[in-house]
């Protein structure tokens, strides 16, 4: 058995059950609901989204070949509640899965 493959194959499988979660709960938001906060020292869901995107983007870019946060990042612009619409935030959302996702396969 090869436990290198094994091991990728699982974490792989982990995150993917991860995202499912998350594209679950985001089908049942409407255009109001990502934008709610608990208060003003809390983020929306779209901030979130936008963030975890931002940080996936950031740490499996590039993967093999840099390490850590890549200088293009502007986190603090992650919490930034730009996004115009629920359509707008599956796009970011996805984007950074894509990167994640794409780099375990490969």
């Amino acid at each position: 058995m090869d436990f290198g493959n094994e091991y990728l194959k699982i974490v792989k499988e982990r995150f993917e059950s991860v995202k499912k979660l998350g594209d679950k709960t985001i089908s049942q938001l409407s255009e109001e609901d990502i934008h709610w906060r608990l208060n003003e020292s809390s983020n929306s869901i779209a901030i979130i989204a936008k963030h975890v995107s931002g940080n996936m983007i950031s740490k499996w870019s590039d993967f093999l070949k840099t390490d850590g946060e890549k200088p293009s990042r502007n986190r603090d612009q992650e919490f930034e509640d730009d996004v115009s619409s629920r359509q707008e935030m599956i796009t970011v959302w996805e984007k950074g899965w894509i990167i994640l996702l794409d780099t375990l396969t490969s």
